[in-house]
């Protein structure tokens, strides 16, 4: 499924505050992200139009194949990060770095840096 970069960083906020405080609210991902409760509400509309969320009762959630999509972002979001400051990047950058390369990397050349990384880091 086709995702824009905002809609995946909102998929993997609600996944990391799931895990943190176990109930979503829009104002909780507003506050994490430091977006406009408006444009949060627009956002939550548009997953939810697509499948990826579900809300209730103020409680957003994410469906299967959101959290599959969440997953997956944090997974490449932590693989590089990890990876920058293996590398001696300082913690604050590499998170940045990540966060914008999590959505740029494509799934072949994500998949090719993992192999590379991992077999090298085995000798």
């Amino acid at each position: 499924m086709n995702i824009h970069e905002s809609g995946e960083d909102y998929l993997e906020t609600i996944l990391k505050l799931q895990e943190k405080n176990g109930r979503v609210r829009s104002i909780d991902i507003a506050r994490e992200l430091q977006y406009s409760k408006p444009s949060v509400s627009r956002a939550m509309s548009i997953l939810k139009e697509r499948g990826l969320i579900e809300i209730e009762e103020r409680a957003i959630s994410l469906t299967e194949d959101g959290k599959e999509i969440a997953e997956n972002i944090y997974s490449r979001h932590q693989f590089l990060q990890r990876f920058l400051e293996d590398l001696g990047v300082d913690e604050q950058t590499a998170e940045e770095d990540a966060c914008r390369m999590e959505h740029v990397l494509s799934e072949e050349s994500y998949q090719r840096l993992k192999q590379f990384i991992e077999m090298h880091r085995n000798k």
